[in-house]
């Protein structure tokens, strides 16, 4: 097993280019605990958590072991609560040996679960009622998995095929029915914006005050709001419309539990390109939001690590700067 783990510890260094701390080829140990999930929690409004996606290519090539998240997240990154993706974990969501040695993990680290992001499992915004039910119960394995881990949050999709007008009552019921088997387990269901009518904030806030759900929320995402690309899809092809990121966030805040610090480029001086992050950070933080914001970096020109730790820089001295 140390054996196992040594190989993989060297092999996340190297695809870093950076060298790991010798403490990092030990066992976890009490000495992380406590740690600040900033440089100086006590500057930042928010907290910070990890979101999986930012190491996808490195995950889907399994360069990395998806039971190692957690501890990447500490002895990398320093930071102390991750958000999952499911796409990782499709065939351990009931599996508890699985889940148990995850939890160990995190307890060695001092991690937190904080949510599971879900995809694949059907469109909660789908028009055709016996796709949208089949959406909606597909979605209760991952309501469980996160009441295991201890998350509090599951993050879905509002997809749906048809008008605006018909997905939007479609996504309202959807979320309403899932809401109720979540609420019994004290979980979340918050939605993303993350393509087509579901990253027009206007609509999406819409759907939230006629969902009207305590444990119901939004996850606003920096970067995605293409409403309309050219395949005709929410994702893939080129954007050729998109629904202007500030007014779209302000819109989602009222409702947001959790925010997604997506990163695509920096310039030399560490500012992200796309996303201005000092107007951006302004509407969160005027929004009285005190959660956690997820590092997502999505970005090419840069390696998963060092986008990673960029976006970490960037959110912490910004945030900073607003407190």
């Amino acid at each position: 097993m140390k054996n196992d783990r040594r190989r993989f510890l060297q092999h996340l260094t190297g695809i870093a280019g950076i060298a790991l701390l010798p403490s990092v080829l030990t066992s976890c140990s009490s000495k992380v605990k406590g740690q600040p999930l900033s440089n100086d929690p006590s500057k930042l409004f928010f907290d910070i958590s990890l979101a999986q996606w930012s190491l996808h290519k490195a995950f889907f090539a399994k360069e990395l072991d998806p039971l190692d998240f957690p501890v990447i997240a500490r002895k990398q990154f320093n930071i102390g609560a991750v958000e999952y993706v499911n796409a990782f974990y499709k065939d351990r969501a009931k599996d508890t040996a699985y889940l148990n040695e995850l939890l160990k993990r995190c307890k060695d680290n001092d991690v937190k679960n904080h949510l599971i992001m879900c995809d694949g499992e059907g469109n909660l915004g789908e028009p055709d009622d016996t796709k949208r039910l089949l959406a909606v119960e597909n979605h209760y394995k991952w309501v469980d998995t996160a009441k295991y881990l201890g998350c509090a949050t599951i993050r879905v999709n509002a997809f749906g095929v048809g008008s605006r007008e018909d997905v939007h009552h479609a996504a309202v019921d959807g979320l309403s029915r899932l809401s109720e088997y979540a609420g019994k387990e004290n979980i979340n269901v918050i939605v993303e914006n993350h393509g087509s009518f579901s990253s027009d904030g206007m609509w999406l806030s819409s759907v939230m005050r006629e969902v009207n759900k305590p444990n119901v929320g939004t996850l606003p995402d920096f970067n995605n709001f293409c409403v309309e690309r050219d395949n005709g899809k929410e994702w893939g092809g080129n954007c050729i419309k998109e629904y202007d990121r500030y007014k779209g966030t302000l819109e989602m805040m009222p409702f947001a539990k959790g925010v997604s610090a997506k990163t695509i480029d920096f310039d030399e001086q560490g500012n992200c390109v796309e996303t201005d992050y000092n107007k951006m950070l302004k509407i969160v933080k005027d929004a009285g939001f005190k959660g956690y914001m997820g590092i997502e970096y999505e970005g090419e020109k840069l390696s998963e690590v060092e986008g990673i730790r960029k976006t970490k820089e960037l959110i912490q001295r910004v945030g900073a700067s607003l407190s």
